[in-house]
Formats: C-alpha cells, structure tokens, sequence
C-alpha cells in the first residue's frame, strides 16, 4: 500500500490548465507542461490499495492500477512503467483521452473526491518516454504465418503491435494518409499531441509491423486479394457512418458532419493546408450533439476565431452529482461535463431539437430553427410556442455514428455477418463467420471508449494468435458478451 494515511492527508489535485486566452491562440496541448509530477507522487498515495479494488472492473483493459500507484508514489518510474504496460499498449493516448471509469469505480469516490488515476497514468508514461524505458520489444522468432490489420485507429495499432509481438509478419492497411485512424484526424491536436503517436509508430515500425497508408480495402483492394495474401486478418475499421439530420434546409452549404470539420483543422496542424478548407473564422456555429465529439468541435472552432459557439444537446442537462438510484457506485455516471473547450466560451443549450435550416440566396444556411422538447410517454415531443431562430453560417454534426461504413464493399466483399445493431457479428473468440477473419473495436461492437478499443484489439489478437498456432501466450481476453466490465 502506498500511504495508509494518504486518502486523509491529501485532496485531490489534477493537472493544471494553461490560461484560456493563451490556450486558444495556439493548437498545444491545453495543459501547463510538468505540473503533474510535482504533485503526482501524493496524488498517488491517495489509492487505498482495496482488498477488492473496483477500479479494475471500471477499467476494461484490467490496468493493475493499484500497483503501478505504489511505484508511482515511490517514483519508482521504471516499475511503474512495466505495470502499466503489462495491460495497455499506449497508455500516453488513453491517460489524455479516456473518460476515466476507473475514476468513477474508485473505492474512495463513495464519500471523497476519487483517486486521479488518469493523471497518474499519462505521468507515468510521460516519464517513461523521457527515461528511455519505452523500447521495441522485438520477437526472438517468427512464427511464418502473415496477419493483414485493417484500420490503424487504437484497436488496429493494439492488435498489430500483440500480434507482432508474438511472431507473426503484420501489415496495417489504412485508407487515410497518415496513421493513426480517429486518433490522428478525429481528435484535435490540443487534447493530444500528434507527436505521441508519431513515437508509438516508429516503435512498432522497429518492432518489424509493416504499414500500408493510402489503401482502403473493399475499393482499392478487393478483399479477396486481402486474403488469399495473409494467413489471417483483424478488421478494425471503426464505426465511422455518422448520424445524419434529416430536416428540411439539411442541404444548405455550411453544414458538415463533424469528421469533415475536424481532419482539415488537423491536416492544418501536419502542414498540408495554410488554412483549412472549412473554418469557423468569424461565423456564428452551431454544433449539434454534445459529446466529446461534440466538445472537440466547439474547441476547434474557438481556436479558429468563431464570431460565436454554441452547442445543442437533444437530452436535458445532466446532474452534477451522481443519482444512488439511477446510477449507483460504481458505475460510470452520466454527469454534467465542462472540458477544456467548454472552459473557453460559448453557450451550451439542452433539451431542444432542430426543426429546420434557414438559407440566403446563395444557399448558405445563416439560421438554425429549433424548438424545446420535454418527455411526453417516454419519448422527447416538442413542446408548443417554444420555436425560435439562433445565427448559424456554420453548423457541425456530432450525434454520433451508427455502424462500419458500408460504401466501400469490405462487409460484402469479406461475406461478413452483421449482428442486430448493425455490427461486424464475431464469437468469443472475436471471429467472425468468416474462418480467420477476427474484428475488434467499434466495427464489432458500436461506437465506444479508446479503452475498449484497445482492450478489443488485444482480445482479437489473442484470438486471432491462437487461431495460427493452435494456442497463445498472449494475456487472456475480455469476452465481447461479458457485460460486466461495459460502463
């Protein structure tokens, strides 16, 4: 155990944030560099070291966090660092962007503010990186058998890197320019740095994974050739079909899908644009949705010098305290959010639906109409007189996706079954009914959390390792049906 007093002698503390008028004038990263480590050590004796610590089942990848908090605490750095990696691939992507269930399972959240277990995370592969502790793990032999990875988002680079790891030759297939899948082009770059990924990749590049960028499979390669190439392959192409808005005016120029928006403020960022192609420069926006997806747009546009921001949310606004009731420990709440985009402006309004788009001559939408809505026999009704207009020349969607993209022909082409939602259909094993054709990620399972992705990849690795050689000494799977560890 860390400290046995440490949960009474100190309160919580979490990185510090760098101002907002300096923040939203560059694309860094929003949090003041090095203030974690002075404080991380106390911060990581407020773990109690339970005799059942529940921050394991809030945590889908089963990190070891109690015992990577005891070295960190002992900034014992190294230690540390090996915990960490015994259950996660890249811990510098999920301790900047995961939501922190753990933190919501954490024993000591029941009567105090809870351990900051993602803050003690990104510190301690932050000091790894800077210690040299994060080397290739390059396999002592090979086992003869090729593995194709398609998609290069956290599911695909967790199964590359396992299945590489464990012998075979893998290729990763992406359809973008650059590595990385959602993490490279959906998350702006000040929630996290290009850069971390960049490293992971030429530490897999030198672990021996091969990577193939510019290909989409089912259109630039057909999946036939994909298969009579490699012994076995993982789909992890996301679930990348986002929700539309079907309402009148919806084809007015100026309103995009969120991953239109974002990747070109991005591409800005990998210097391919001066400016991006869509810009939030001076224009009244609306964002419609309001996730993180939804948050990372309202930052995006800040930064591009928005005349105004603001988000609609179709569900009332969330409680800031957990409801025992509702949504008992330790389970992963749905509470009022501020992230660091919401910290920077703009107006968030909930509980209302847009009706319709309204244009100039141009066709150019300049206004959102909207109305309130309220529950009425379990279903969100708009409530009379409450319609109104609010300025919008630029609109972004961000309600989410419904499924792997269908356009490109690989479901088809591979002869894959779809479960009820609409998902690469897959067994325990995470394969589909295709033999040696494995899924992992949202492909197979809907639009989720970075941490599933990765704990998914590692799973179908698994499988997919067992599948080639008969059987695996790579870490046991989570099961895709175990609904014990789902938050």
């Amino acid at each position: 155990m860390a400290d046995p007093k440490g949960f009474l002698n100190h309160g919580r503390e979490v990185a510090r944030s760098r101002p907002v008028e300096e923040r939203t004038k560059d694309w860094n990263e929003v949090y003041v560099p090095g203030s974690l480590l002075p404080i991380i050590s106390k911060q990581a004796s407020r773990c109690m070291d339970c005799g059942i610590p529940f921050c394991h089942n809030g945590c889908p990848l089963g990190n070891l966090i109690p015992e990577w908090n005891d070295y960190a605490y002992r900034e014992d750095w190294g230690a540390a660092s090996e915990r960490l990696h015994a259950t996660n691939n890249f811990p510098e992507f999920t301790g900047r962007l995961c939501p922190a269930p753990c933190e919501s399972a954490c024993v000591l959240g029941i009567n105090q503010p809870p351990v900051t277990i993602k803050n003690v995370e990104v510190s301690i592969i932050d000091k790894a990186w800077e210690t040299g502790d994060v080397a290739p793990q390059i396999p002592e032999r090979l086992s003869g058998k090729t593995v194709a990875v398609v998609g290069s988002g956290p599911a695909g680079l967790a199964a590359a890197q396992q299945l590489t790891r464990a012998g075979h030759t893998v290729a990763v297939y992406e359809r973008a320019d650059r590595i990385g899948g959602l993490l490279r082009y959906g998350i702006p770059e000040f929630k996290m740095e290009k850069r971390h990924i960049n490293r992971r990749i030429e530490q897999m590049r030198a672990e021996g994974t091969k990577f193939r960028t510019g290909i989409e499979i089912g259109r630039d390669m057909p999946a036939t050739a994909l298969r009579k190439r490699y012994d076995a392959v993982v789909l992890a192409v996301g679930a990348t079909t986002a929700r539309d808005l079907p309402v009148p005016g919806r084809d007015l120029k100026g309103i995009h899908q969120a991953m239109e928006y974002l990747p070109l403020a991005n591409k800005v960022q990998e210097g391919d644009y001066v400016a991006p192609p869509i810009s939030a420069e001076g224009k009244h926006v609306v964002v419609i949705g309001g996730g993180d997806t939804g948050a990372d747009c309202v930052g995006t546009a800040h930064r591009q010098g928005a005349a105004s921001v603001t988000q609609l949310e179709i569900m009332p606004r969330p409680g800031e305290e957990r409801d025992p009731a509702a949504q008992p420990w330790p389970t992963f709440p749905m509470l009022y959010k501020v992230t660091s985009a919401h910290e920077e402006g703009g107006e968030r309004v909930y509980s209302v639906s847009t009706t319709h788009f309204e244009g100039d001559e141009d066709g150019n939408v300049q206004w959102l109409h909207l109305s309130e809505v309220e529950f009425v026999d379990g279903r969100l009704t708009p409530k009379p007189g409450t319609e109104r207009k609010i300025p919008a020349q630029l609109v972004t969607l961000a309600m989410g996706f419904t499924g792997t993209d269908r356009d490109n022909g690989l479901v088809e082409q591979f002869g894959l079954e779809l479960d009820e939602r609409g998902n690469i259909a897959r067994d325990a094993d995470f394969q589909t009914n295709v033999p040696g054709v494995f899924v992992a990620g949202d492909a197979g399972r809907g639009q989720s959390l970075i941490v599933w992705a990765i704990a998914e990849g590692r799973s179908a690795a698994r499988g997919c390792d067992r599948s080639l050689t008969g059987a695996s000494e790579l870490p046991a799977p989570i099961r895709p049906t175990d609904r014990s560890l789902m938050v």
